[in-house]
């Protein structure tokens, strides 16, 4: 195990290198994310997929990053960080050259999952090393700029995406994450000597990672096609297999997930419910306003980035300021208003309809920049500091998982209303209406679930780090 002195020359280094390589991963994994959103229409135009499979495209990813999260973050506690994140963004660039020579939508869904195990690992790491490194009165600072570098990513990926999309084709979009790969590997073995192992030698916990992984798998998949009898079996069959997880958790010795955490840290329990509310409420919105955009308003993959692209740059400029001052004030306080923000930003989209005036989508998109950046940091800074260190990887997962299985709920509940009012038939004009109603019922369904979020984070304590509370 690498011990860290933070006053020292060489570990100043340490820090502006791993903060570098893991802002840089953290860049590229949602600039994919949001540029495939605006690529979607022309994917399924190319490949004749009808909505349904086109969200796959989108949800396989997020769910095969979202069930494999808990146990990578166990990993990488016992066999190193730098070393699982080295893994990660491999297999990360692997999947991107495979999904860039896709014949068939169902081989890119397959190739997506290959991207979807590599970001898991990324994810789970990446922020478990700035933890490690950044004593508690920088990490706010840190964490700030590595969620910019997403936001970042976020910001590029409409504009570019759409730009890429028009002029070079869809599969640009996932052989130029080919070269990002490489460099990211090459500072890795270059720069970056030190390795995080906080618990070596201990067991991993195969039994609990196996019960996990498939339990969410069902509960998600069924919950995407809960319109449809094997929906709801698969639904009830990953809840039972969940609460089977659970009782094994706690009975073995060296569980994959400590679940007494959320039990006895109701700070870490009420930021992370906190954290899995919001990404559920807001992962769909790039998603949705892109269908809008380009079949509702008929604008092409380019102007359709121009405008979602509003959200992440307020989230870009936020953020950072947010995380900086969630080292100084109660970050209860500045991660709820921003629930409350993105809550009204949501509910602006419930009214959207055909002469719904640009301007007036990019003022709420920008609203909900706000929010977002409002929240993100603080709260994820309250989940980092309110474990111990041994348990860096544990939280960095468990935040990890709050988003991803939050942007898989987002997913899930999208594409359940778009079966359940549109159905297995490609957009056409024909369908149109039913778009737009589906695209209303996913903004009141998102609106509401924010509203129970800003209880969650306003109830979660003061936020003091565990740090703080050693004294």
């Amino acid at each position: 195990m690498s011990e860290i002195t933070y006053n020292s020359t060489e570990n100043e280094g340490i820090k502006r290198v791993a903060l570098l390589v893991a802002c840089l991963a953290s860049f590229f994994t949602p600039f994919m994310g949001t540029s495939v959103n605006i690529a979607l229409p022309t994917i399924g135009a190319n490949f004749g997929a009808d909505a349904i499979i086109l969200n796959w495209v989108m949800y396989g990813f997020i769910l095969t990053a979202a069930i494999l999260s808990v146990p990578f973050g166990r990993v990488c506690d016992i066999h190193g960080r730098k070393k699982i994140f080295t893994y990660g963004i491999i297999i990360f660039t692997v999947g991107s050259l495979l999904c860039s020579l896709a014949p068939s939508a169902i081989t890119l869904i397959v190739f997506r999952v290959i991207q979807g195990i590599g970001t898991a690992m990324i994810f789970v790491t990446a922020l478990a090393i700035i933890t490690s490194v950044f004593p508690p009165k920088e990490r706010g600072r840190a964490i700030g700029i590595n969620v910019a570098a997403v936001y970042v990513g976020m910001s590029l990926g409409p504009f570019l995406g759409g730009l890429i999309t028009q002029y070079l084709g869809w599969r640009s979009l996932f052989a130029l994450m080919v070269p990002f790969g490489i460099l990211v590997v090459l500072l890795v073995f270059w720069k970056l000597k030190a390795e995080w192992i906080e618990c070596q030698g201990e067991k991993f916990d195969l039994v609990g990672s196996v019960l996990y992984s498939i339990g969410l798998l069902f509960i998600m998949y069924g919950f995407s096609d809960l319109n449809n009898l094997l929906g709801v079996v698969l639904l009830i069959l990953g809840i039972i297999g969940m609460f089977i997880f659970l009782r094994w958790e706690l009975k073995v010795e060296s569980p994959v997930f400590n679940v007494r955490l959320f039990s006895q840290n109701i700070t870490f329990t009420l930021s992370s419910l906190a954290a899995l509310i919001n990404y559920s409420a807001t992962f769909a919105v790039a998603l949705l306003l892109s269908y809008y955009l380009q079949y509702i308003k008929g604008l092409d993959p380019l102007s359709s980035g121009l405008i979602l692209v509003a959200q992440p740059i307020i989230m870009v400029i936020v953020a950072p300021l947010a995380g900086r001052m969630s080292d100084q004030y109660d970050a209860r306080i500045l991660a709820t208003m921003g629930m409350a923000i993105v809550t009204l930003g949501l509910f602006s989209f419930i009214f959207l309809s055909n002469n719904t005036a640009i301007l007036s989508i990019i003022i709420s998109l920008a609203v909900l920049g706000l929010g977002f950046g409002l929240f993100s940091s603080p709260n994820t800074n309250v989940i980092m500091g309110s474990v111990q260190k041994k348990l860096y990887g544990v939280a960095s997962a468990t935040v990890s998982t709050m988003r991803l299985v939050g942007q898989t709920m987002s997913m899930g509940i999208a594409t359940l209303i778009f079966a359940l009012l549109i159905g297995r038939v490609q957009i056409t004009s024909e369908v149109y209406p039913n778009l737009l109603s589906s695209i209303h019922l996913c903004f009141i369904i998102f609106t509401t679930i924010c509203l129970v979020g800003i209880y969650a984070s306003w109830k979660r304590g003061n936020g003091r780090s565990y740090q703080e509370e050693m004294g």
